[in-house]
């Protein structure tokens, strides 16, 4: 059991490291926050997408908007990309795995809304290649990545790089960032309702 324990107490202290190093993205996460409270209030949506772990990042943070998050508010539009099996096989099958996203953005963006990719190496074509189209339909573009950005930082308006790269580490972050900007969201909301 001595092992398992060390495991563990190995493993926290890498996540405490990069939640630590994470107090640097603190500016890039409020103004994240802010273009979310923007597209909201002009009637926009936000449109979150990923693949294997971070397909579940996307799902959850769809899910605190549209339901809640810690505080009572109108439910507000948001929609997970990962979620439809008909529309992802059908377009995995007949446009090929990089298209499944950028599909979607193609028929359900518009310019008001944020389209939020999630990828840990910031090299997921799929999610690239949707926001290249998010971009060309004037949508305010977000990436959630890992320490380099990858190829999405030179594509998007806002790239939040984590700074790791430990695929499990970044997630983590990725999940703190996520409700962080669903805190803002929440705040600016219930602050113009009161």
């Amino acid at each position: 059991m001595a092992n398992f324990s060390d495991l563990y107490l190995s493993q926290l202290n890498e996540h405490i490291e990069v939640i630590n190093m994470a107090r640097e993205l603190a500016s890039a996460v409020s103004s994240a926050g802010q273009k979310w409270l923007d597209s909201l209030d002009n009637g926009g949506k936000i449109l979150l997408m990923g693949n294997g772990g971070s397909a579940a990042d996307a799902q959850h943070i769809a899910a605190e908007l549209v339901g809640r998050y810690l505080s009572e508010r109108r439910a507000l539009p948001a929609i997970a990309l990962t979620t439809d099996t008909s529309i992802l096989t059908a377009v995995g099958n007949d446009y090929g795995f990089d298209c499944i996203f950028s599909r979607q953005v193609e028929a359900l963006a518009q310019p008001d809304d944020v389209v939020v990719g999630y990828s840990t190496s910031g090299n997921s074509q799929n999610i690239c290649e949707a926001m290249k189209v998010a971009q060309a339909k004037g949508c305010c573009t977000l990436a959630l990545t890992g320490q380099t950005g990858g190829a999405l930082a030179k594509i998007v308006d806002n790239c939040i790089a984590v700074p790791s790269a430990c695929t499990p580490r970044i997630q983590e972050v990725h999940s703190f960032i996520g409700h962080m900007l669903c805190a803002f969201v929440d705040a600016g909301i219930n602050r113009e309702s009161i």
